[in-house]
């Protein structure tokens, strides 16, 4: 069950992000995730290769890849 929560929150964070790279803050603000979710759910997308992050000033940005 918390393989399949993990993939519905993939999902969702990859809706949020078809629009373009966001931060992570303003991800986790679109999605309402608790840190915990976002952060499996953007493992998740990570590991796959669907995503990639970089780092601006002191903020962290995700985008599709």
């Amino acid at each position: 069950m918390l393989l399949e929560k993990i993939g519905q929150n993939a999902g969702l964070v990859w809706t949020v992000l078809e629009n373009g790279e966001l931060n992570i803050k303003t991800v986790k603000k679109i999605t309402k995730l608790t840190e915990k979710d976002l952060n499996l759910a953007l493992g998740w997308l990570a590991r796959e290769g669907k995503i990639r992050f970089h780092e601006l000033e002191d903020d962290l940005f995700v985008a599709l890849t």
